[in-house]
């Protein structure tokens, strides 16, 4: 769609072909959002004609029936990535007075959306760790290229057959992010490397690992980014302690929580200092807690979960510089995904350095390929 950039389009049932032309000729713009929260997602956005072979394709096809699959991937520098993998949630149709300017947009989310449809309330789990729970779950789903990325916990053993077993309450996907909260981890499907493949990671949010190629800020013609902005709350971090209840002893005791680990370092040397304290598991049924709360709250958890869950806590709480901006992808020259770290150059002393990058919004057009992006880090300075 660009002169060094070239989009691909497949689209499916399941198993998703290369759109036929009609249907590329007529699309006038793909966007591709992804992010550290939450679920991936796309929109497409085509030109429509009732008369037209893209119309009888709509009419006629099923391509743009929910949940058809739609996989689009770029070429850049000889290079395939594949930007999203997903369904078909929702179209909107956009008529208009005008010829040939009718549009009809299709809407979706990564291939997750097919995990979260049935609810299996009160089915029992095999007695495995949490780990092994996800890995069966996602078995089901190999259709759709999914390829399960479960990381064991030290901290969580299988649960003994003779006391109890684990039991599924919600849909796959819900299941599979609770047993992700509880144990500190996070979830998502990644899509790729190969087009109709899908990485389906449960794990620790990993911030460590090779950087994107540097985004150059306020340096004249070196510049590659078109606009820049950062911030830093110095409110946000707060030390987070474990209360630890010990039968023989009068009070509990306190255990400070590390904002950082070894898969989440300091990504610069002036780390901020907490200004706040939150308590975990506190044991007061009769006190009233919001959402942020409950997300804290490790009241009715074993210890080993505890820590495990204030550990992932303290580590997004010590984020408090935030960064956003937009590209031109030509100009940086390689596509910039997220859940990876970034270098950021010419913010000055302070804010240089590498970033962790939240979300990614990419708007490809004839001619042009863009995107805007958010970063966050848990430090200023540069090392």
């Amino acid at each position: 769609m660009t002169g060094g950039a070239h989009l691909t389009l497949r689209m499916g049932a399941v198993a998703a072909t290369p759109a036929p032309a009609a249907v590329i000729d007529s699309l006038v713009e793909a966007q591709v959002n992804e992010s550290t929260r939450g679920r991936g997602g796309f929109q497409l956005r085509f030109t429509y004609a009732e008369d037209s072979e893209m119309g009888r394709e709509v009419v006629r096809g099923t391509l743009f029936e929910p949940p058809g699959r739609v996989i689009i991937s770029v070429t850049l520098g000889g290079r395939e990535q594949v930007l999203a993998d997903g369904v078909i949630t929702r179209q909107d149709f956009a008529p208009a007075n005008e010829a040939g300017q009718a549009t009809l947009s299709l809407t979706g989310t990564d291939v997750s959306q097919m995990m979260d449809l049935f609810d299996l309330s009160a089915i029992p789990m095999p007695p495995m760790p949490p780990f092994g729970r996800v890995a069966f779950l996602l078995a089901k789903y190999a259709m759709y290229g999914v390829i399960p990325a479960a990381t064991p916990s030290i901290l969580l053993m299988a649960p003994n057959p003779l006391e109890y077993l684990p039991i599924q309450r919600e849909t796959d996907y819900a299941y599979i992010n609770r047993l992700a909260r509880e144990a500190g981890y996070v979830f998502y499907v990644s899509a790729g490397p190969e087009p109709g493949m899908n990485i389906a990671y449960w794990g620790p949010e990993v911030k460590i690992g090779p950087t994107q190629s540097p985004l150059k800020v306020n340096m004249d013609g070196d510049s590659n980014v078109e606009s820049f902005s950062v911030s830093y709350d110095g409110m946000k971090k707060d030390l987070y302690v474990l209360l630890y209840y010990n039968d023989l002893a009068r009070f509990p005791i306190p255990i400070p929580i590390p904002g950082i680990d070894p898969l989440n370092p300091p990504l610069g040397p002036r780390p901020p200092i907490p200004l706040g304290l939150k308590l975990l598991n506190r044991r007061d049924p009769d006190r009233e807690s919001n959402e942020e709360e409950e997300e804290a709250d490790t009241a009715n958890f074993d210890l080993a979960r505890t820590a495990a869950k204030g550990l992932a806590a303290a580590a997004r709480n010590a984020d408090v510089v935030g960064a956003s901006g937009s590209l031109d992808v030509q100009r940086y020259g390689e596509v910039m995904r997220a859940r990876r770290l970034v270098r950021v150059l010419g913010a000055g002393d302070l804010y240089s350095g590498n970033y962790y990058v939240d979300s990614v919004s990419s708007t490809l057009k004839p001619g042009s390929f863009k995107q805007s992006f958010r970063l966050s880090r848990n430090a200023r300075g540069t090392f």
